[in-house]
């Protein structure tokens, strides 16, 4: 879709009233289009628990209205929409701009890269990783900046067959996103297939995929993965996916200097509260599934997760070829890993 055809659907949006509820008490409300659907738990917790506080930390000069997926404009044109003045902001996945620079990919979601979400959250605030996702910003979308980006969950994995170790994806078929993940599953013996998330459960229960890259355990355990995979491995293997925090340059401006800052601290402690909300509700399906016994719950030994980190280091390296940004998106990341003692 056009551009120039965002208006009417902000226009159609209004008019229907596809808004998800901010405080109308605000002098300020800023629309921040999400990548959640609309029941996903983490679009829930955010609305619940910290939707409200940044209107208590402004004293209600500013509060924020979180809009689920695609609700104003198709996911891959927030930034376009930002751009001009259709939305405030996003709160999105950085992969849906892998299309524009593979090194939205690299920055997206370094597949196999990091063992928690606490780590990339440590990259984006302390390790350059803000500042280099505003430096594709720049590149790309002129006029959108960067507050900050951050992940909240570590994927699990979806599998109807016991995967122990790398040498078992062989032959594996693994519904898989189109891009650097696929490339990884490939280079490990696996075949991967591409299909939309809403038909995954399906393909599963008919043996057209094994195995999945799909979700948090939590999400896989509500929308039923379990009931045909036996066999999940938990603590996830692949998928830490980022998510980035912009709004407009020129909101930004706008705000005062104490609302800026409210918006920085409120970003951090927000997203580090919904890591460990997810992170407790994962452990706790966990711990409830282990006791059951109807599921085969599979730890990867550090050994086999580092065996895959390796694997996977060859598709980073291939993609960061790709662009120059990706090159330096694939430094800023290799960098601070090393430092952190990941490689």
């Amino acid at each position: 879709m056009k551009i120039s055809a965002l208006r009417v659907v902000l226009a159609a949006t209004a008019a229907m009233g596809i808004a998800v509820g901010a405080a109308d008490a605000a002098e300020r409300v800023l629309k921040i289009q999400t990548s959640s659907n609309a029941s996903h738990a983490s679009l829930a917790y955010m609305n619940a628990e910290w939707v409200p506080k940044l209107e208590a930390m402004t004293g209600g000069t500013l509060s924020i209205e979180l809009l689920p997926v695609d609700a104003v404009v198709p996911r891959r044109e927030t930034p376009e929409a930002i751009g001009v003045g259709i939305l405030d902001g996003d709160l999105t996945s950085i992969n849906y701009f892998s299309g524009v620079d593979p090194a939205f990919a690299l920055m997206g979601d370094l597949i196999a890269g990091y063992d928690s979400a606490d780590q990339i959250q440590a990259y984006c605030a302390q390790g350059g990783g803000r500042e280099m996702l505003q430096k594709l910003m720049d590149a790309h979308y002129p006029g959108v900046h960067v507050i900050g980006c951050g992940a909240y969950a570590k994927e699990a994995f979806v599998s109807k067959v016991p995967i122990h170790g790398v040498a078992d994806f062989k032959g594996v078929k693994v519904r898989s996103p189109e891009g650097l993940a696929a490339d990884v599953f490939k280079r490990v013996g696996a075949a991967p297939v591409s299909m939309s998330g809403s038909e995954t459960y399906g393909a599963l229960e008919k043996g057209v995929i094994d195995a999945a890259d799909n979700s948090a355990y939590a999400n896989n355990d509500a929308n039923g993965m379990h009931k045909v995979a036996k066999y999940p491995i938990f603590p996830g293997i692949h998928s830490t996916p980022i998510l980035q925090f912009t709004i407009s340059q020129q909101v930004w401006d706008e705000l005062s200097e104490q609302e800026r800052t409210a918006l920085d601290v409120w970003y951090l402690a927000a997203y580090n509260g919904l890591r460990q909300y997810f992170d407790r509700l994962d452990r706790q399906l966990v711990a409830r599934d282990k006791a059951a016994g109807e599921l085969t719950i599979i730890d990867w030994p550090q050994e086999e997760r580092d065996k895959f980190r390796t694997i996977a280091q060859e598709a980073w390296s291939d993609f960061a070829a790709q662009s120059p940004l990706a090159k330096e998106v694939y430094e800023s990341h290799v960098a601070f890993m090393k430092e952190a003692g990941l490689l």
